[in-house]
Order: C-alpha cells, then structure tokens, then sequence
C-alpha cells in the first residue's frame, strides 16, 4: 500500500471510528481557547481544564489578560507548569490583542502566530476549532508519533509532519484529522504499550518505528 493508498484509506476509516472526536480543551469564545492552548504546553487537556474555569471568571476580556498582575496569573495557572513563562506569554498576548487587534483573536496564521507565547501550533488550534478555518493541521505529540508509525511521514519536525499531511488529505479534514489522530494517540496507539491486538487500524499499519517495541 502506498503512502496515498493509506491516508485515502485512513480518512475513511478514521471518521468512522471517532465520529465524536473534537477538541479536549474546554472553551466558549476564541479568546479562552488561545489562552487555554497556551496552558496546554507541556500539560495534559485534564489539567488545563481543571484551571481554566476560575482563570475564565476572572479574565473574560483581553484587556484582563493584560491587566492581571503576574504573581495573582502565576497562581492561578500554577500546576499547569512552566507558569511565569505562561503568565508572562499570556499577559504580553492580551496586550497585543488590545494595541493592534481591538481586544479580539484575529483570524489568519500570519497574525495569529505573531502573538507572544503563540506558535503555528497553537494557531492551528485556534483557527480550526473557534473559526472552523482548515490553514493547516496541529501537530502535537500524538499526531507526530502517529503520523510516523503509520508510514505517513518519515519525518520528525513538527512543521515537516505538518507538511506531510496536508498533501496526503484533503483541507476539509485538516482540522478533524487532528482530532483523530490525538483520540486514537490516547486510546489505543500510546507511545509505550500500544494495542496493536486491539487496534481499528492495524490492517492499514505498518506498525513504523514499533520494530523494537515489546508488544
């Protein structure tokens, strides 16, 4: 089976498996999943969502966000690590909002990833799930090590999976594919341990880097 046979056939498959998948960041509005996808570095959705809620009832403008002193940000996003990194990200962030967009999220990669603490990653996240705009598809760990164990990529650079992927599958799908992918990264193909036995997928995989892994 060819690269373009496999991911043909995976974005058949994969829908049909995850039909509920979405994202796993609780939000309502742009703003709170920007700030939620920042906290998300280095940390699981459960954590985030877990600090979220009294960081969304305290801060519900970018004008808060820029407002809020570093120390009372710091602890409230605490265990989410990396903590005076994210405070400073997230403060700097909703002053830019406020100077140069009006206080709202803008819509494009180039504005989007131009703001402190954001990344193309994170813009991805926030394009495809507050815009429904497919600009690209989020890379993270999961889909970085499913991409490779499934032979859709032999690449290991966030940006060159990325670029990888959106020629395999149609722009429709590159916000959902991410979604897939991370669902099934969760719950059946973890980085040790995965359950190839158990696997939707294992007539389509060629099971890539697992040659040595104990199964």
């Amino acid at each position: 089976m060819t690269r373009i046979e496999r991911a043909k056939a995976l974005a058949t498959e994969l829908p049909r498996i995850y039909p509920l998948a979405h994202c796993e960041l609780d939000f309502s509005t742009p703003l709170e999943l920007l700030v939620a996808t920042i906290l998300s570095a280095q940390c699981t959705d459960v954590r985030v969502n877990m600090v979220t809620p009294a960081l969304f009832a305290r801060c519900r403008t970018a004008a808060d966000y820029a407002a809020i002193p570093q120390e009372e940000l710091e602890t409230i996003i605490h265990s989410t690590g990396f903590y005076r990194n994210k405070a400073k990200s997230i403060r700097a962030m909703g002053a830019v909002l406020v100077e140069k967009h009006c206080g709202e999220v803008p819509r494009t990669m180039e504005e989007l990833s131009a703001l402190p603490g954001v990344g193309r990653k994170t813009a991805n996240v926030v394009l495809g799930n507050a815009f429904q705009i497919n600009e690209g598809v989020v890379v993270d760990t999961h889909v970085g090590r499913l991409s490779l164990r499934l032979g859709l990529t032999t690449q290991t650079n966030p940006v060159n999976v990325e670029h990888d992927l959106i020629k395999l599958f149609p722009r429709e799908q590159w916000c959902d594919l991410s979604h897939w992918l991370i669902w099934h990264g969760r719950r059946r193909c973890k980085a040790r341990n995965p359950d190839c036995q158990g696997c939707e997928l294992r007539s389509l995989c060629p099971r890539k880097g697992l040659e040595r892994m104990a199964l």
